[in-house]
């Protein structure tokens, strides 16, 4: 069974088989005074209890990336660290940085690296037979200030980064749902379960705007894809391996 937590944003964790998966996190702040997974918050305490702890950050903005992650280390030293090399860092140690193509196996962690449509990179990852993907800031952006090649552009991008992943066997995908993008917000989504049919499907990338995650499941109506709604910060989906 694994456990997902929305942490904010673009930023969650996993919880699989005692060892704990981090992905684009960047808000350290809550209002709560308890911190913890639930509450959207890592610090000390709460990452002591992982056998290991991999930590990915798909590019240097800064809704994806808070170099308070190397502080994690001091609370677990079983940490690992693989980034985009569009972020500097002084950190050499359990670090790898990351491009386009490249390919990881860290103890039973396999992670294969795909590209973008706007900086960094996106994640393929495979743990004791389970396969996530996150997006980071792959997506069609449809902004509609766009001229009519830009919009072209970005759409052709998008569409030849998800294409690649066709064939593979998915079962968990993290992809942006931006309200931004107003009436286009669900174009990235939509087409990446269409052509790659992932188990469940998490959005991200959309700040506070929660309801924008039932709006996009009401409007996806597939029989092999599950749509997670997201309602707070800090909530946990349980997800159990299909066979």
């Amino acid at each position: 069974m694994l456990v997902i937590y929305h942490l904010y944003h673009s930023g969650v964790a996993l919880e699989y088989n005692g060892d704990l998966i981090v992905f684009d996190y960047f808000n350290d702040y809550s209002e709560e005074i308890k911190t913890g997974l639930a509450s959207g918050i890592i610090r000390d305490k709460c990452l002591q209890k992982y056998n290991k702890i991999y930590v990915f950050v798909s590019h240097q903005h800064r809704d994806h990336y808070n170099p308070v992650i190397f502080k994690w280390q001091e609370y677990n030293p079983n940490i690992y660290y693989i980034l985009s090399d569009d972020i500097k860092v002084d950190q050499k140690d359990k670090l790898s940085q990351v491009k386009k193509g490249d390919y990881l196996l860290l103890d039973k962690l396999k992670a294969s690296v795909y590209g973008t449509t706007d900086l960094g990179v996106s994640f393929l990852l495979e743990h004791d037979g389970l396969r996530i993907f996150h997006a980071g800031d792959l997506n069609w952006w449809h902004w509609n200030s766009f001229s009519a090649e830009q919009l072209q552009e970005e759409e052709r991008g998008f569409k030849d980064e998800v294409d690649k992943l066709i064939g593979e066997k998915i079962d968990i995908a993290f992809i942006p749902v931006d309200p931004r993008l107003e009436e286009n917000y669900y174009l990235a989504g939509d087409y990446f379960i269409e052509k790659v049919k992932p188990v469940l499907f998490v959005p991200i990338h959309f700040a506070d705007n929660y309801d924008i995650t039932e709006k996009f499941a009401e409007r996806i109506k597939s029989i092999e894809t599950e749509v997670a709604v997201i309602r707070k910060r800090g909530q946990k989906i349980i997800y159990k391996q299909k066979s």
